[in-house]
């Protein structure tokens, strides 16, 4: 397999090179960048299989580049903060990061993530090829297990590495209620304690993605109190 390439991004410079070190002792290929627009750029000239973005950062903060990144590709992004209200978590998951960790970092933990991010996404395959024809269909919704692709009515869907994989282990398992700490240990692999906002959050994505018409039944269900299923709809 060949080495993963990382790309950290932080306008404080001793932080980039802490974790460059830190994860190049793990084997990784590390590209470095100081704010959202070199970000950019370093991903436009770049094979990224994963990035580790600060929010706070000048010219374009990790925000701006989480949103502007997720209209054109599905590389795994760690948001990486000081702040630690769950207002902000949610934020920056509503607009399409996969994960969050908070300063002052654990960099045990910060390696962990990283590890357990690259496998799912690595896990999903990028290489094209012809279907297989190994789908999973739910009505109007049509899941590629091959290809990694999600359709619905026909028309291609873009999901992430997380909200692809949440909506496959739903998908294989129609009518099955699943509460939010048996998605996140399922999807995360790792515990889940006071999971419930950020499985929520992804949650909302993919329902935002696939129920084209909200007058209609909806397949991604909320059991109110329980969690959450897949559901056949005409």
């Amino acid at each position: 397999m060949e080495t993963a390439t990382i790309l950290v991004v932080d306008d404080d410079r001793e932080i980039v090179g802490a974790i460059t070190k830190l994860l190049e002792l793990e084997g990784y290929r590390v590209l470095r960048a100081y704010d959202g627009m070199e970000a950019l750029e370093a991903l436009h000239t770049n094979d990224v299989q994963l990035m580790i973005l600060d929010v706070m950062m000048p010219r374009m903060d990790g925000l701006s580049a989480t949103m502007q990144i997720r209209r054109e590709k599905n590389v795994p992004i760690l948001l990486l903060s000081a702040k630690t209200e769950d207002a902000d978590k949610i934020a920056g998951l509503a607009i399409g990061a996969d994960d969050y960790i908070t300063k002052p970092y654990n960099p045990m933990e910060l390696v962990a993530r990283v590890k357990a991010m690259l496998r799912r996404y690595l896990a999903l395959g990028t290489a094209g090829g012809p279907p297989k024809g190994n789908v999973v269909t739910l009505g109007g919704l049509a899941l590629n297990l091959d290809q990694k692709q999600l359709s619905v009515n026909g028309m291609p869907v873009h999901l992430t590495a997380t909200e692809y994989r949440i909506t496959a282990l739903l998908m294989q398992n129609p009518g099955r209620v699943y509460n939010a700490e048996e998605i996140y240990e399922r999807v995360w692999n790792e515990p889940g304690y006071s999971v419930e906002n950020t499985v929520m959050v992804h949650i909302r994505r993919i329902r935002e993605k696939i129920e084209i018409d909200p007058k209609k039944p909806q397949y991604l269900k909320v059991v109110w109190g329980l969690g959450y299923k897949m559901e056949k709809i005409q």
